[in-house]
């Protein structure tokens, strides 16, 4: 199950909790509203359980693949683990 990002909207940095039903590589996927991937966070191989702590969640720091500050706006992230894909939307506002 993917959750709501916290805080939202966000600046600079929001964590991204999930919870996984099995064991699974998880990968989240971060777009911009035109559909355009932004960043790719792997987390790797995960066993089932809740992340949904600071700690634990998915963490983006409202950077892109080359590392710099994306603009204010509307974002989706889309998750996938296994056979799992699920999306949400997040705001960046500075």
């Amino acid at each position: 199950r993917l959750l709501q990002n916290f805080p939202n909207p966000f600046n600079p940095e929001t964590w991204i909790p999930f919870q996984l039903a099995e064991d699974g590589v998880v990968i989240l996927r971060i777009y911009n509203q035109k559909g355009r991937l932004v960043r790719t966070l792997y987390m790797g191989a995960k066993p089932a359980g809740m992340y949904t702590s600071k700690g634990k969640a998915a963490y983006w720091d409202g950077r892109d693949s080359v590392g710099e500050k994306v603009a204010n706006g509307v974002y989706f992230y889309t998750l996938h683990a296994g056979d799992f894909s699920a999306t949400r939307k997040l705001v960046l506002m500075k």
